[in-house]
């Protein structure tokens, strides 16, 4: 080995010292991947070039030191250098190079693999290619490859192999020439910073949820796995000592439906798949109690509809009760007069046979434990009033038309009047308009009279000068005993009747209501004869 490739060789080799004691010392508290690793191994180098017509040989011996400053995870720069020799004849050469560039790395588990692009210097020694003595030559150098590390230890990993294209371009004897040559390596790689070594898993339960709770009341309990190494998946397992637990990973939630009185734990239990050596599941519990529920009595409040009712009429009472344990309840009922049915929320009252004045009708809502509430609720009952009667509301006379017996007067207008505002204030009544006659003066027409009159009066009612538009169907026309030349004017309201005696229908079909006598023409004045 010529002097210049031993002299670059220690540069080499003091440049690997100084980045070992600079990881050492300043990066192994970095966390992983490790900040700084050194890349220590054989290499062999072919040239893959041809010199004054002497294929260059192979170099079995050599070395190479490889630092790489780790940026993240996937990403660092290296600094490579080199040394070969060892070949042999016409070919015989030698050669050193140190290069900079970046690294792409793939980590794995347990296996990582990477990728470079390096340029830098080579430097280069013929021997037996050259006429007399030997070349030494200086030129650019890129080597582009990549490789496989498989980790040992957390410091130390084996580079199973390393795949480099390595081109270099020289000057031999006056003329540039490229190099295509490769190079393959082998060795360690000492690993410096990153993180410590992971402790081991360690599982922690939250407090329960709330941690005590009546029947029926759900809790929620959560767990929370410390040092799950990376791209670990954790499998959770959920378990209880009462009522049932549903799991979703890192919570919980257990359904109380049903348990006793008493303490409960909950448990949970992380597993990894793929554990490291020495690790196995880790759990955690936390505990909750189920109370004794208490003994609230069921509250209530009665209500009546209606409130005041006629004798003989009902009213419903109705109970609005609450347990607030959410116990079943049961109703019962008493009266103080008349007689109540039913069992459920509400209840009838029937007030046949009872006195007027309050009644009250008292509940009482018990639970299936005994306790009871009770409430009351007040019914008035009335004595009917009588049932509407019909009444006279007026009467006219038709004495004072000698001629015209039957003719409406003003007189009898004036009453009319009064009649129909009486029917338009109450519209559901009915009116009976009564006709009657008077033997001695209207003598033979005392049949025809009385039924005339009552006609006409109607006719008033529903058209007539005043225009009171009585519907004729609220209107009927009878005539009576012979009582005089007067017609009366019988109202009748809903619900009664006209009991009147000895008065029979009148056909009105064949008696029709008297036309009104027409004004008398006025005769029209003679012109005044023109002024002469």
């Amino acid at each position: 080995m010529s002097l210049r490739l031993c002299a670059f060789g220690r540069v080499l080799i003091a440049l690997a010292l100084f980045v070992f004691l600079f990881a050492s010392s300043a990066v192994l508290a970095q966390e992983a991947p490790p900040k700084v690793d050194v890349f220590a191994g054989y290499s062999w180098y072919n040239p893959g070039a041809t010199v004054n017509g002497i294929q260059l040989g192979s170099n079995p011996a050599g070395f190479a030191i490889s630092p790489t400053y780790n940026i993240n995870r996937w990403f660092g720069l290296s600094v490579d250098g080199s040394g070969h020799w060892g070949s042999s004849g016409l070919g015989k050469n030698e050669m050193g190079s140190i290069l900079f560039g970046p690294r792409f790395m793939a980590r794995q588990e347990h296996t990582d693999f990477y990728a470079h692009g390096l340029f830098g210097w080579q430097t280069m020694t013929l021997d037996s290619a050259v006429p007399s003595g030997s070349y030494n030559n200086n030129g650019p150098a890129v080597l582009v490859g990549g490789g496989m590390d498989l980790g040992i230890t957390k410091r130390f990993s084996w580079r199973v192999f390393e795949a480099n294209y390595a081109w270099s371009q020289h000057n031999f004897f006056l003329k540039t020439q490229g190099l295509n040559g490769a190079d393959l390596r082998s060795g360690l790689v000492f690993n410096f910073g990153g993180a410590p070594p992971l402790p081991p898993m360690a599982m922690s339960c939250s407090a329960a949820n709330p941690a005590a709770v009546m029947a029926g009341e759900p809790v929620s309990v959560s767990a929370n796995v410390t040092n799950i190494p990376p791209k670990h998946t954790v499998n959770y397992d959920w378990k209880t000592t009462g009522g049932k637990v549903s799991g979703n990973g890192t919570s919980a939630q257990v359904d109380t439906t049903g348990l006793a009185p008493g303490s409960y734990t909950v448990t949970a239990t992380a597993t990894d798949p793929k554990p490291r050596k020495g690790q196995g599941p880790v759990t955690c519990s936390s505990n909750f109690t189920v109370n004794e529920p208490p003994k609230h009595p069921p509250t209530a409040s009665c209500s009546a509809n209606p409130t005041t009712v006629r004798a003989g009429d009902s009213s419903t009472v109705s109970v609005s009760a609450e347990s607030p344990d959410n116990r079943p309840l049961t109703y019962n009922y008493t009266t103080s007069a008349g007689r109540v049915s039913g069992t459920g929320a509400s209840t009838t009252l029937d007030t046949a046979g009872a006195p007027a004045g309050p009644i009250t009708v008292s509940a009482t809502v018990s639970d299936d434990r005994g306790l009871t509430a009770s409430c009351n609720a007040t019914v008035n009952v009335e004595v009917p009033p009588p049932p509407p009667q019909a009444s006279e509301i007026g009467t006219c006379t038709f004495d004072k038309d000698k001629k015209r017996p039957w003719r409406v007067d003003n007189a009898c207008k004036a009453v009319l009047d009064d009649v129909a505002l009486r029917l338009q204030r109450e519209p559901d009544s009915l009116l009976v308009i009564v006709g009657h006659g008077d033997p001695a003066t209207d003598k033979n027409n005392v049949d025809k009279y009385p039924a005339q009159r009552a006609v006409n009066s109607k006719a008033y009612l529903s058209g007539g000068e005043a225009k009171q538009q009585i519907d004729p169907n609220r209107v009927q026309v009878r005539t009576g005993a012979q009582n005089g030349q007067t017609v009366e004017f019988w109202l009748v309201p809903t619900g009664a009747t006209f009991t009147q005696p000895d008065t029979q229908p009148v056909d009105e079909n064949a008696v029709k209501p008297a036309a009104p006598k027409p004004a008398p023409a006025h005769k029209k004045k003679a012109a005044a004869p023109p002024a002469q």
